[in-house]
């Protein structure tokens, strides 16, 4: 289902709390939500939907993929970049890494380990930092 987005900063800087295996439909909803908006949105995180659990969903290749509780164990290539979020107005500046190598349970309940580079990698770090509390 479609979710609104929060726009509050208030929520949005409340760190996540681990998803379960009960929050399948928290991640449903959040892929329903990007697809709806996905010309001018390439990520979300939970709480961007009012859901206070580690979940995010991005598109890999046009299909959109579902990590619950995403971990970056490794980062390389550090990069400054621009970026907007769906939640807040206009762009800022942050930091950013090319590389990056994530563990994260996926929809089938299964650990995963996976590297990503590019835009990609970018969108998961930018919604990691969603479930930490820190907004760009």
């Amino acid at each position: 289902m479609v979710k609104p987005i929060i726009h509050d900063t208030v929520f949005l800087s409340i760190p996540s709390k681990p998803a379960t295996k009960e929050d399948a439909s928290v991640g449903q909803d959040l892929m329903d939500t990007l697809l709806a908006h996905r010309q001018h949105c390439a990520g979300m995180a939970a709480n961007m939907i009012g859901v206070n659990k580690n979940i995010i969903v991005f598109e890999e290749n046009g299909k959109p993929v579902i990590m619950y509780n995403p971990v970056i164990l490794q980062k390389a290539g550090e990069y400054e970049t621009t970026e907007g979020c769906l939640s807040l107005t206009g762009e800022r500046k942050t930091k950013r890494y090319f590389t990056i190598t994530v563990r994260y349970t996926d929809v089938h309940q299964k650990e995963q380990v996976k590297r990503y580079t590019g835009f990609t990698a970018q969108v998961i770090q930018h919604e990691t930092d969603h479930l930490k509390g820190i907004l760009i």
